[in-house]
């Protein structure tokens, strides 16, 4: 008989949105850093909008509320884009 544990669901500590790359720091100590090519929304606003961020459901996911936007952090780790957004090697 095998048995396996639940495995905990990553929670976001920590954002920080430059003009190239939205890095996530995770509270098992992981940091997460996407190209921000990925997430149009967020590519095209202002240091202020992204800036202005909040975490929700307890770390599991970014909510930004000045660009109706959301990331789940599970998506992140799977390397989901945001529908239509350039996915290339840079």
């Amino acid at each position: 008989m095998s048995s396996s544990s639940p495995i905990p669901e990553a929670r976001a500590r920590r954002v920080v949105v430059t003009d190239d790359a939205l890095t996530v720091d995770l509270a098992d100590g992981r940091r997460l850093s996407v190209p921000l090519q990925w997430f149009p929304r967020l590519q095209k606003a202002t240091a202020e909008q992204r800036g202005h961020w909040r975490l929700v459901g307890d770390g599991t996911g970014i909510h930004w509320p000045d660009l109706d936007e959301d990331l789940s952090i599970e998506g992140l780790l799977r390397g989901r884009a945001a529908p239509g957004a350039t996915r290339r090697a840079v």
